[in-house]
Order: structure tokens, then sequence, then C-alpha cells
């Protein structure tokens, strides 16, 4: 067993992270100096994971106020950075609450502190929904690279080996960015945790012939109804699980809950390039000209979640009434004080 990797950390000039494009292969660490690189460090996936982004756009801001005296100059940077990936609602909590404070790094730096305690009650708390020796099915990337802190739905996971209960992980690949196969088997390996890698399209046939005890996944966006906005091939996932009847969790922080949005029709979903899913590997693998439909996430309903992990507890059915509770809970900040 092996510590979690540092994904975000503050170097005083620039924010350093892991580039999560290189692995498995390489584990690179890079700095974002300026406002051009923290957005295309966003926008390229070499920094990903909604909580993860949040503690990055956190730590860009203050990087930009050190850097830009003049006041429109850098708020015109800090909404660069803010709506640099539109789906994930992490990354605009943190940059509103860093912009709200009197000191910007402090507070940045609070905030991944406080990422890393609620990581370990989400953890704490999903811990009771994982049987001793199952076998779990998880979707995207949701350990320490996505959260900056020890992960949402995998360090539930982490939390039960560490704990003796020995789960086994059925993975999808995740197409197309393969978050499934380059980092969320790298971190499992990396735990000690016993992994199975599969392609997103076994995933009906693992339910049923690898006898899957339960589904659980992260989130980008989350809404007061339960709709929830998550990797795409998500959805997908939530329709097997409810035809098998196995379980399906949603393992996400309080931050990534928007009490503003009704229902999931609301949440913007970010569409990506073509080439994404036109080349594999640098490969061409589709006609020329061929039109492409390649959306970055779908919107789970929450008719079909099971429940959610929180660092405030399991959250359940009626979410009409159990989600919009959550947002009248005290602040994580205030709970770590007392």
């Amino acid at each position: 067993m092996t510590e979690p990797l540092e994904s975000v950390s503050w170097a005083g000039d620039a924010v350093e992270y892991i580039d999560q494009r290189l692995l498995p292969s390489e584990l690179r660490r890079e700095r974002a100096h300026d406002v051009d690189s923290i957005v295309t460090a966003i926008a390229t996936l070499a920094v990903r994971g909604a909580p993860c982004i949040g503690v990055f756009g956190a730590y860009g801001i203050a990087l930009l106020r050190s850097q830009i005296a003049d006041d429109a100059a850098f708020h015109e940077a800090a909404q660069r950075v803010r709506s640099a990936r539109p789906t994930a609602v992490n990354l605009m909590w943190a940059v509103d609450r860093v912009l709200s404070s009197d000191d910007m790094l402090q507070e940045a730096q609070a905030i991944q502190r406080e990422q890393s305690a609620v990581d370990d009650a989400i953890a704490q708390s999903g811990l009771e929904l994982i049987p001793k020796n199952a076998r779990i099915l998880t979707h995207c990337n949701t350990g320490p690279l996505a959260t900056a802190g020890g992960g949402t739905a995998l360090g539930v996971i982490i939390r039960a080996q560490r704990a003796g209960k020995h789960p086994h992980v059925f993975v999808d690949e995740t197409r197309p960015l393969l978050q499934g196969s380059r980092l969320t088997a790298f971190e499992l390996q990396h735990a000690g945790v016993g992994v199975t890698l599969q392609v997103d399209g076994a995933a009906a046939i693992a339910m049923a012939a690898k006898k899957i005890d339960l589904v659980i996944v992260g989130a980008d966006r989350i809404a007061r109804n339960g709709d929830t906005a998550n990797k795409i091939g998500t959805y997908g996932l939530a329709i097997l699980a409810a035809h098998h009847k196995i379980p399906f969790y949603v393992a996400a922080p309080r931050s990534t809950f928007d009490f503003t949005l009704a229902h999931g029709a609301d949440i913007p979903i970010e569409e990506r390039r073509p080439d994404e899913v036109l080349a594999f590997g640098g490969a061409v693998v589709a006609p020329e000209g061929i039109d492409v439909y390649n959306p970055a996430f779908d919107v789970t309903p929450g008719r079909l979640i099971t429940a959610f992990v929180t660092e405030y507890g399991v959250i359940r059915p009626p979410y009409a009434e159990t989600v919009p509770a959550l947002e009248l809970r005290p602040n994580f900040s205030v709970l770590m004080r007392a």
C-alpha cells in the first residue's frame, strides 16, 4: 500500500500538477504559471476531476491575483479560469469562494485542506455500503487524481480495502479518453486493490456473469432533485444496474450539488472535439467527413440512483426533500473545527 498521489500543489510562483494525460506511462509534474497555462491545463484535461479542478482553479486565482495588479484585468482572467469547463460546478464554486475572500491564497489552501477532510468523511460514510469481498463496477476516475484529496467513489473503495474488506473492482475503460484504463486502474493498483479492466460495452454482461454487487461512481454536478451529471456512459450504467437490481451509488461532496438547479435538464453539457472519437492512439478509425456527437457527460435521473455518499453521510430518496436539506447543513469547515 502506497501513499495517495498529490495531484495539485502550491509552488509559490506556480501551481504544480500531475499531467493526467500522460498516465499511466509517465508520471510527470507540470507548472501552470499564468492564465493561459491554467486555462489550458483545465480545458485539455491535464487537470481533471470536478473537485481537483476546483482546488486547481482556486490556486490559479490566488496566483493570478499576485501577478495582476489591475482589477479589471484580474477579473477578466479569473472569468477565463471560471469558465474553462462548463459542467463541473466545483470549479465555479471554488473560484467564487476565493474571489470573495480577503486572503485568496489562504482561502485556496483552506479549500484543499477541506477537500482532503471531505474525501476522508465520504470514504467513511460509504464504508458501510461495501460488503466484504464485494465485486464493484465503476466508471471514469474518482480517486486522488480526481479530487486532490483521497478520492470520492475510489476513496470509498480504497477505505474498504484498508478495512480488510478486500473488494475487487471492474473498471470501465471509459471511452473516448480512457480515464478508467489510464487513471482508475493505475490508482487501484497503486493502492493495492484488486482490479479488472473491461471495455465499456462489457458492463451489462459483467453485471450478469461476474455477479457485480454494486456500482459506485462520482459526479460533476447534481441538481436539487438528484439528477446527476457525470462522465458519458454513467446514465447507461444506471439503467443496466436498475435492470439487474444492483445498487447504484454516487459519491460526491456537497460542493458538487448545485442547489440553484431544479433538475438535470438545466445542467450544461460540454461537447468536446470530434478528433477524440475519430482517432484512437493517433490512428484514424472513422471515415473522413463523418459527423461526430461527443458529449463529455450525460445526466442520470435521480430515480435511478440508490443513494448519494457525502461527507454528511448517506443520502437516500426522496431526493426532492433530502438533497435540498443538504444545503442547510453546517459548512464542513465548521464541523472540522468543532
